[in-house]
């Protein structure tokens, strides 16, 4: 999925120690859409190799690509929007509307040439009589 919007909060880069003993770095921004009725949308950025790869900074426009996931804990539920990949502009606009390609000059309208006449097929022959038939078919009945 995708959103876009410009950057509004870099929030402190969380990080800890996971049960295994792992390092873990997590950095969560805050984006507003640009909709006519603008949302605010918290994601975050998780490891360290993802966040040096994707820096962002206030009011910098950016498209986000992200995964969302909901968990439930002693009954009640969290949803969280990880980025996996975030580019710099709103790079949803070129894909959706291609270069303008010029609109070549009407012809002038021409009229069309008078169709030929049709011939009625006879409707006093079985479709089903194989001797009403030109003799060409190789169907056995």
């Amino acid at each position: 999925m995708e959103v876009v919007g410009k950057i509004i909060q870099v929030l402190p880069l969380q990080e800890g120690v996971g049960r295994n003993g792992n390092p873990w770095k997590v950095q969560p921004y805050v984006l507003e859409t640009l909709d006519q009725y603008p949302r605010k949308v918290h994601f975050e950025v998780f490891g360290e190799e993802r966040i040096k790869q994707n820096p962002c900074d206030i009011d910098q426009l950016v498209t986000v690509s992200f995964d969302i996931e909901s968990r439930e804990f002693n009954g009640r539920w969290y949803t969280s929007i990880r980025a996996w990949r975030i580019q710099q502009g709103d790079t949803t606009q070129a894909a959706v509307q291609p270069a303008a390609a010029p609109i070549p000059a009407a012809a002038p309208m021409q009229a069309a040439p008078a169709a030929a006449p049709v011939e009625a097929a006879p409707t006093n022959v079985d479709p089903f009589d194989a001797s009403a038939g030109d003799g060409t078919s190789d169907l056995p009945f």
